[in-house]
């Protein structure tokens, strides 16, 4: 064997494979792994061989995040941030000063809010009034199906007690009908139509921010989870290409081409299009992202059956399936058939049932074949549905992190879903435990792409450390899952999920997309693990991220 460049020793390895091999060390030559051993590797080591020392922390594959909007969360970073704070008064704060940083701004742009910082989960335009009663302010909260609006953006809009809710959609109003400051789902439409138009400058200084970010997490791939012109954010699918092209995306990506759900089958041509012509270097935009409902706290995730009125009652309203199921089950088979990954976006348990639906119609149409389709999030499953994964061979794309109890479940879900609802919650334990294929994600900018803070999560179904605002128990212990499966999952499941099937794992011949962490995870107590830190990522057998 000729002379390696890398050698990693002096640590644990996790392999991420189903035999996972003992190992203390690896060796890279280009871009591959071409060694898995202990010592003896050090055989190979030539003149201009880098010795990694993992000072007694762990080697694995890198992580791919199998659901973020990468590019969104790099605008976040360098618009008025608000996810590093949690309350009102810190998020008025946090505007005041942006305001007074950047008198030239004619938009006060921005988000990250959270629902439980508002009674209701609805922050009102008469907070905004006061900090810019001349500027619109339009801010998306963290999981962006909700916007916090001051009177100035909503006058521009044209929105005011007259204007009637979209059909996917809904405008928060006060008590006497005039709109209160908040616009859930479609209703943000009406406001970001007017926004100034992001540069493609701006897109591609925010992709590369969103890049070093991930990476000094020890992401090294990922799917961006929406890819099209959605909301405020645009359409970052040029700085992905002007990125891919020059060398700067460093990462894997795998782009998800937004379904306008205004529209039907017609423009599934213009998608297969998109992906012929998105094509270069480490990028290729080759799923499909559906969004089938909104989510649970503002009543816009689809249930089987209505919501409860937080006082044991039941209402009439049973949430928005925002794709018709007669043109989804057309839809996702014809995807299917011209060899285009779908990923579902679904939160309540009718949507779930019916991104199912769709692909046993797809299954029945055109046989079983390597597409990988996926659902998303998955908050609330239907016992019945979850053997219906391993069946129609769908992997579970899990965001583990909000598998927790704090104040936004607490106060503005579980009341309103009752039980037994409230039970089948994030059920990835009975997901594995029937054969389903797992693979993870963070959704960022929702939330903290940190893989660590989601695998702790996963593991002990706690908020990982830093994140608690309150003692709550542990929810659901029965769908824990153990930290290898998730570690797995979060390496191996999504390097499936995103085809990239030469990453994932540590094993000679694979891509040498590897990190190199500051402990063994394994040697931990469990109520630690979400303490563990990247010290160096690597893509490629090329350093892209060095704590130090």
């Amino acid at each position: 064997m000729n002379k390696v460049d890398l050698i990693f020793r002096g640590g644990k390895v996790f392999t991420s494979t189903a035999v996972r091999k003992s190992a203390t060390a690896v060796a890279v030559a280009g871009e591959r792994i071409v060694a898995v051993g202990n010592d003896e590797l050090l055989e190979l080591r030539g003149p201009g061989t880098q010795i990694v020392d993992l000072d007694g922390g762990m080697l694995l594959p890198g992580f791919q995040d199998s659901h973020v909007h990468a590019v969104w969360g790099g605008l976040d970073l360098i618009r008025c941030d608000l996810s590093n704070e949690s309350t009102r008064e810190g998020y008025l704060q946090k505007l005041q000063d942006y305001s007074e940083s950047n008198p030239e701004k004619e938009w006060i742009l921005g988000g990250g809010w959270s629902m439980a910082a508002f009674p209701g989960g609805t922050p009102t335009k008469s907070d905004l009034d006061r900090i810019f009663p001349d500027r619109p302010v339009f801010l998306p909260n963290r999981d962006g199906h909700g916007a916090w609006v001051n009177s100035k953006a909503l006058e521009l809009a044209g929105i005011d007690s007259s204007t009637p809710d979209p059909t996917d959609g809904r405008i928060e109003r006060d008590s006497s009908g005039s709109p209160s400051g908040t616009l859930h789902e479609g209703a943000m439409t009406l406001v970001n139509r007017l926004l100034p138009e992001t540069s493609a400058e701006d897109y591609l200084r925010a992709l590369l921010i969103g890049q070093e970010y991930l990476h000094s997490l020890g992401v090294t791939g990922w799917q961006d989870a929406i890819l099209g012109d959605y909301g405020d954010a645009g359409d970052a699918t040029p700085a992905y290409m002007t990125a891919a092209a020059s060398g700067q995306l460093t990462a894997r990506v795998v782009g998800a081409l937004w379904w306008d759900r205004s529209r039907g089958l017609e423009q599934i041509p213009e998608m297969v299009e998109r992906r012929r012509a998105n094509k270069a270097g480490r990028f290729e935009a080759t799923s499909v992202k559906i969004m089938q409902d909104g989510v649970a706290e503002n009543f816009t995730a689809a249930m089987l059956e209505p919501y409860c009125d937080g006082h044991g009652g039941h209402t009439d309203n049973s949430g928005i399936s925002f794709v018709d199921p007669k043109i989804l089950n057309e839809a996702v088979p014809e995807l299917d058939a011209l060899g285009f990954q779908v990923h579902f976006h679904a939160i309540g348990d009718r949507a779930v049932r019916e991104a199912l639906n769709s692909i046993e119609f797809a299954r029945s149409r055109n046989g079983f074949n390597d597409n990988r389709h996926h659902i998303a999030h998955l908050q609330i499953v239907h016992p019945e549905d979850i053997p219906r994964f391993r069946q129609l061979a769908v992997i579970a794309n899990m965001q583990s992190l909000w598998a927790a109890l704090e104040p936004q479940m607490v106060d503005l879900t579980l009341p309103f879903l009752g039980e037994p609802r409230s039970s089948w919650q994030y059920p990835f334990g009975d997901l594995f435990r029937s054969g389903a294929s797992l693979a993870a994600g963070s959704d960022w900018s929702v939330s903290t792409p940190d893989p660590f803070a989601a695998i702790h999560v996963a593991v002990n179904r706690l908020a990982a450390p830093g994140q608690e605002l309150e003692e709550y128990e542990v929810f659901l212990p029965e769908q824990a899952l153990d930290l290898a499966t998730s570690l797995t999952a979060y390496t191996a499941g999504s390097a499936y999920l995103n085809h990239c099937d030469e990453a994932g794992s540590i094993e000679v011949g694979k891509l040498a997309d590897l990190v190199v962490l500051d402990r063994d995870p394994f040697d931990l107590p469990a109520k630690e693990i979400g303490l563990t830190k990247v010290q160096q990522t690597f893509v490629g057998g090329q350093q892209v991220y060095s704590a130090s």
